[in-house]
């Protein structure tokens, strides 16, 4: 007998067995109850999650032959026949191989013969958003109107691509993608019955890797029996599919918090050499800062969090060590790792270099002043004020005199953000953004690209003002006050006159970070 994959061998066969749509059953079930279904159903939502065998299911409560019923058996002819792909009252299309408008003049043409030995004739269209603009104007008169015995149901990953009319023709159901509590769920009942070998973290990894979608996960473990011998462990997997493992990400987690990079930076390298991929352990690693501010906000819950309760216990653990401003700070240098990565050809390089920012140790602002930086205008002694009366120097304090140009601020600027990062880290990622614009008296404006207003709102905060006048004052000995602006004359470098100069800066700062780490 012919060998049949999971996937096909644990499709659902009725309502009760499809796995994470309660909301899709309920709704299909109370239609059947009232006898209240409508002629067009739109499923729409990602691959791999049921459209299409809930789409087989309905088809078989309508024709089974004790239908319309909640219940189909299964076992008449026509639930033989819908399951088997034979039925010929239940037409499957595959909207990408019949785009024309061909092919719906014939559907149109078949639609008005009666059902064979059905109840009803049921058109199911999978990736509907595939056919023409012509074919979707051609079916629109046979879906507004069509015989009682027809049956519509369309299925989509993309329903944002379907005309309007098309739409509102439709009752549309909304799929949700599967979350990892019940792909391991499903994944265990099957594991549990085929007799299959399997390490508890096995199917956890399934499971994340699989992005929602049951079909994928049923296929990887699959894949993971065929490829193992013996028991399926969790070596198998990382083999398998690449995957960074949960410990690797609370490992280089907990060297971030201890502030140490060299540890950092040789735990990466370690999954490197292990060849994983860059851009995944980016990706995840995000997704654990992401895990980590839900788990600080809820307390660890797993409904939120989506993954195993032993796992949230742990990502509530290790979120007490950070700050919500520390995790923020965090995910947006990471975040930003994958942007400056688009203009330069080493995602590596961009992500040591942010990993060793992130775990570099916090240090008393810098209050040196660099004398290189300075030479255009050397610092001078204070001038002398005139006598004033005390009323007068109560509500109208001397100015002090500014013994440093914009050059000067501009010179410094760096050393002032890194500075910065031992006293708040937030304050010195947003600062980074933006450049100084000009300098009247002792007010520094600092302008920021129009599409940073987040940074702008942020910085202005009374106490994060605070904190770069202080940094500004310990490097410049000069009281300066800040005030921000969005300004057009803050432009980034372009990719064509800047990409190459970027990329050389960084691979000097790459490997002065790794010989001070």
């Amino acid at each position: 007998m012919a060998y049949t994959v999971f996937a096909l061998k644990w499709r659902p066969n009725n309502f009760d067995e499809i796995v994470g749509q309660k909301n899709v059953v309920t709704t299909l079930k109370s239609a059947l109850q009232k006898s209240r279904l409508a002629h067009a159903y739109l499923f729409a939502g990602p691959r791999g999650i049921g459209k299409t065998s809930t789409a087989r299911i309905l088809a078989k409560a309508l024709n089974c032959k004790s239908g319309p019923t909640l219940e189909p058996c299964g076992k008449c002819g026509s639930c033989l026949d819908i399951a088997q792909s034979r039925s010929l009252d239940v037409i499957e299309i595959d909207g990408a191989s019949n785009t024309g408008v061909e092919d719906v003049r014939s559907l149109r043409e078949n639609v008005k013969f009666s059902p064979t030995s059905g109840k009803f004739k049921v058109y199911i269209i999978d990736e509907v958003h595939m056919l023409s603009t012509a074919a979707f104007n051609a079916l629109l008169k046979t879906l507004e109107e069509p015989p009682d015995f027809v049956k519509f149901i369309f299925a989509t990953t993309h329903p944002d691509k379907i005309p309007s009319t098309v739409l509102s023709r439709c009752q549309r159901l909304d799929f949700r993608r599967i979350s990892v509590i019940e792909i391991i769920s499903q994944l265990e009942n099957i594991v549990k019955t085929e007799k299959i070998s399997v390490d508890k973290e096995v199917l956890f990894a399934i499971a994340k890797s699989s992005d929602g979608s049951l079909r994928d996960a049923e296929s990887i473990l699959d894949q993971l029996v065929s490829f193992s011998k013996g028991k399926v462990c969790l070596k198998d997997v990382i083999s398998v599919l690449g995957l960074v493992e949960q410990d690797a990400l609370f490992e280089i987690t907990d060297k971030i918090i201890a502030k140490d990079p060299q540890a950092v930076l040789n735990l990466f390298n370690n999954l490197v050499e292990e060849g994983k991929d860059i851009s995944v352990f980016l990706n995840n690693l995000i997704e654990h800062f992401r895990n980590l501010m839900v788990a600080k906000v809820t307390k660890g819950d797993a409904k939120l969090i989506d993954l195993p309760q032993d796992i949230c216990d742990r990502l509530l653990k290790q979120s007490q060590s950070l700050s919500l401003e520390e995790i923020f700070s965090a995910f947006n240098i990471l975040a930003n790792t994958l942007e400056m990565a688009r203009r330069l050809d080493s995602l590596r390089i961009t992500l040591e270099v942010n990993l060793i920012r992130l775990a570099n140790k916090k240090s008393p602002v810098n209050t040196e002043i660099k004398q290189p930086f300075l030479q255009a205008a050397p610092l001078k002694e204070k001038t002398l004020v005139r006598e004033t009366p005390k009323e007068e120097l109560k509500s109208e304090p001397p100015e002090e005199v500014i013994n440093v140009t914009l050059d000067n601020i501009k010179g410094v600027w760096q050393d002032i953000i890194e500075a910065l990062s031992g006293v708040k880290m937030s304050v010195s990622t947003y600062l980074r953004e933006g450049e100084p614009l000009r300098l009247k008296g002792n007010l520094l404006t600092i302008s920021f690209p129009k599409s940073h207003s987040l940074h702008k709102e942020s910085l202005e905060r009374k106490e994060n003002k605070e904190i770069i006048e202080k940094s500004l004052f310990e490097t410049l000995h000069t009281h300066l006050r800040v005030s921000f602006i969005l300004s057009t004359e803050a432009k980034p470098a372009s990719p064509e006159a800047g990409g190459h100069f970027v990329q050389s800066i960084l691979d000097t700062f790459h490997g002065r970070l790794i010989k001070e780490a």
